[in-house]
C-alpha cells in the first residue's frame, strides 16, 4: 500500500513538473495563439480588405510583388492612419530564386528646405511647424515605389492591380471598432488643421461604411496615366496647388525630380539565420544587426521567456546599439556611414564588456562609439507577402504621425505626411516623438530623414524561413527582434511569437517600456533590484507585427497581431 502511495505521489509529482514546464514556456499564449496556414501563398496586414485583395492577386496568377502594389493601395483605403499616397516606405524582398535586395521609396526634404526651417529667432524649435500642416510633408514617394517594384517584377498590369483598389474606395469600407476610436481621438486636431469638416472628421461609429469617392478617382487617373500623374500631371497640380496655398515648400521639380531607389540590404549572421534588413535612411537594419551580435554568445533560449536573465540581455544590448544610432546614422547618400565598423564583431564585443548580470548599467556611462532620447512615430504600417513560388516581399509604409501632417487634400481623398519631423531639427533636441538626432541626420534639400522601419526577410539553411515586420517608431527594431527570438530560441509557432507581450530599450530615456500585465512579478522586482526602471504605462502598445514563417512541409505559417485590426489570408 505504501509502495503505491509512494508512485502516485510519484506521478502526481511529475506531471505537476510537465504542467508548471509547459506553464513556463506557453505562459504568453492567449486566445490569439493559432497560427493561419496556408498551401501556397499568404499575405499578412493591417486590415483584412487588404489582405484579402492582396491574396486575390496571387489566385489570379499575379506574385508577391503585384500584390505589394495592390496591397499598398488597398491599404491607402482601408487604413489611411498609415496607409498612403501622401508618405513613403520601405520594402525588402527576396525572389524565389534566391535574390535578394530592398527599394527605398522614403520621403525627400524639399529643394527649399534648409537646416534651420523650424528653428524660431532664437533657435530654439517651434514644434507644430515641423508636425502638422503643408510645411510638415517631405516629397511623397509611395506612388514612385510602387511603379518601381512594377517595372523590376510586376506580371500582371497596372490597371487589373488597381482595379479591386478603386472597387474597394468607391463601395466603402466598413468602420472597425479600433478604426471609431482613432477616428474620435484625431477629429479635433484634424478639424484644427483642416479648418473645416472634411470625410474623416464626421461622426463614425463601428459597423457604418466610409466611401472615398474622391481617392477612387485619384486612383482610377493612376492606373490610366501611370507615375507621371503623381508626379507632374493632374494629380501632381492639384497636390502643389493645395500645399502651395497653404504654405508648402514642395514644388514641380521636386516631383519631377523625385525617384525610388534601389539599395544592398544589410545582411547578417545569427547562429544558423541570414538575416536580411533594410539599410540607411532606416536605421532598422544595422541597429537590429548590432543587437543580434551583441546577444548571439548569450544562451538565450537557457533563460525563461521573458525572464529577468533574458530581459536584461536583450535590454543592455538595446541600450548600446541606440546609443550609435541617435550619433552615426542618416541618409546614405549625404552621409558616409560607418556600417562596417559598426557591424564589426570586435567592436560590438567591446560595447558589451563593462555588461555585468549583477547590476543594470547606467546610460549615462553609454555613449556612442569610439569611431544623441529617441522615440519616433508608432503610426506606421507593416505587410508581409509570400506567393505560390516562394518570392517574398516585406514591406513597411507610413505617414509618419497618426494621418500624417493632419492635413487631408479632399479633391484627392488623402493625407499628406509630416516626415520632416524625423529629421535633427536641432542637434540634440528631441522630436515629436523624443528621438534626439546629430549632424548625420540634419535637414538638407533631397535628403532622406532617418527612419526605425525595418522590414526583414530571413533565411535558414540558404532557404527562405520567415517575413516579418512592424510598425512602432523606435520599438519597431526590437519588436521584429523578439519575434524572430521568440520562434528562432523559444519554438513558439508564429501567432505565439507575435502576440507575445514585448518590451523596449532605446538608451535614453533610461527605462525599461514594457506592455502591462504581461511579466511576472518576480522578473520585475528582480530587474528593479538590479537597478533597472519599469515603465508599464496603461494601454502601452510596443508594435503591431505582421509575419509569415515558411514550415519545414512548405506551407506557411502566419501571424497577425491581435493589438491591431490586423488580418492573415492565405491559400
Amino acid at each position: 500500500m505504501l509502495k503505491i502511495i509512494r508512485y502516485n505521489t510519484l506521478v502526481i509529482l511529475s506531471v505537476l513538473f510537465l504542467f508548471s514546464c509547459k506553464t513556463e514556456k506557453h505562459q504568453f499564449k492567449n486566445s490569439a495563439s493559432k497560427a493561419e496556414i496556408a498551401d501556397k501563398a499568404m499575405i499578412v496586414s493591417a486590415r483584412s480588405e487588404a489582405s484579402r485583395i492582396g491574396a486575390e492577386i496571387m489566385k489570379k496568377g499575379g506574385n508577391a510583388f503585384d500584390a505589394m502594389v495592390a496591397t499598398e493601395m488597398a491599404l491607402a483605403v482601408s487604413y489611411p492612419f498609415a496607409g498612403n499616397l501622401g508618405g513613403g516606405g520601405f520594402m525588402v524582398y527576396r525572389t524565389a530564386d534566391g535574390e535578394v535586395g530592398t527599394l527605398d521609396y522614403r520621403e525627400k526634404a524639399p529643394l527649399a528646405s534648409s537646416k534651420n526651417m523650424y528653428l524660431d529667432e532664437n533657435g530654439e524649435v517651434i514644434s507644430e511647424k515641423s508636425t502638422m500642416g503643408a510645411l510638415a510633408s517631405g516629397v511623397p514617394g509611395t506612388i514612385a515605389g510602387i511603379f518601381k517594384v512594377h517595372k523590376k517584377f510586376g506580371s500582371l498590369p497596372i490597371q487589373e492591380l488597381l482595379k479591386p483598389v478603386i472597387a474597394l474606395a468607391e463601395k466603402g469600407i466598413v468602420v472597425t471598432q479600433k478604426q471609431q476610436d482613432r477616428l474620435q481621438k484625431y477629429r479635433d486636431v484634424l478639424m484644427q488643421v483642416n479648418e473645416d469638416t472634411i470625410l474623416f472628421t464626421k461622426s463614425y461609429k463601428a459597423g457604418d461604411t466610409l466611401k472615398n469617392k474622391a481617392l477612387a478617382n485619384t486612383l482610377r487617373r493612376i492606373a490610366t496615366n501611370g507615375r507621371s500623374e503623381f508626379y507632374g500631371g493632374e494629380t501632381g497640380k492639384i497636390l502643389l496647388n493645395f500645399l502651395q496655398e497653404r504654405g508648402g515648400i514642395i514644388t514641380e521639380q521636386d516631383l519631377l525630380k523625385y525617384d525610388a531607389k534601389w539599395r544592398d540590404p544589410v545582411q547578417v549572421q545569427y547562429k544558423d539565420y541570414q538575416i536580411i534588413s533594410m539599410p540607411p535612411p532606416s536605421s532598422g537594419g544595422i541597429v537590429l544587426a548590432q543587437i543580434l551580435k551583441m546577444i548571439e554568445p548569450y544562451p538565450l533560449n537557457e533563460y525563461a521567456h521573458n525572464s529577468a536573465k533574458y530581459i536584461q540581455v536583450l535590454t543592455e544590448a538595446e541600450r548600446r546599439a541606440y546609443a550609435d544610432r541617435s550619433f552615426y546614422l542618416g541618409d546614405s547618400d549625404f552621409y558616409e556611414v560607418p556600417q562596417d565598423s559598426l557591424l564589426d564583431s570586435n567592436y560590438l564585443e567591446a560595447k558589451m564588456a563593462n555588461f555585468s548580470f549583477e547590476q543594470a548599467t547606467s546610460s549615462s556611462a553609454i555613449n556612442h562609439g569610439e569611431l544623441s532620447n529617441f522615440y519616433e512615430s508608432n503610426e506606421t504600417t507593416h505587410y508581409s507577402i509570400v506567393d505560390a513560388e516562394g518570392n517574398a516581399v516585406s514591406v513597411t509604409t507610413t505617414l509618419n504621425g497618426a494621418y500624417g501632417s493632419k492635413l487631408y487634400i479632399p479633391e484627392l481623398g488623402f493625407f499628406m505626411n509630416n516626415e520632416m519631423n524625423d529629421f535633427s531639427l536641432k542637434p540634440g533636441v528631441p522630436n515629436m516623438f523624443g528621438l534626439i538626432g546629430a549632424e548625420a541626420n540634419a535637414i538638407a534639400p533631397e535628403k532622406r530623414m532617418l527612419s526605425s522601419m525595418t522590414p526583414t526577410i530571413i533565411e535558414k539553411d540558404n532557404k527562405l524561413w520567415m517575413v516579418v515586420g512592424s510598425p512602432g517608431g523606435s520599438t519597431i527594431i526590437t519588436s521584429v527582434l523578439q519575434t524572430f527570438l521568440n520562434v528562432a530560441e523559444f519554438d513558439l509557432n508564429m501567432q505565439e511569437a507575435v502576440s507575445a507581450k514585448r518590451f523596449h530599450h532605446q538608451w535614453l530615456p533610461d527605462e525599461i517600456m514594457m506592455e502591462p500585465a504581461g511579466f511576472e512579478e518576480k522578473a520585475l522586482e528582480e530587474l528593479q533590484q538590479k537597478g533597472y526602471k519599469i515603465n508599464q504605462s496603461e494601454s502601452r502598445i510596443i508594435g503591431k507585427v505582421d509575419a509569415i514563417r515558411v514550415l519545414p512541409n512548405g506551407k506557411l505559417e502566419g501571424g497577425a497581431d491581435p493589438r491591431g485590426d490586423d488580418t492573415a489570408v492565405g491559400f
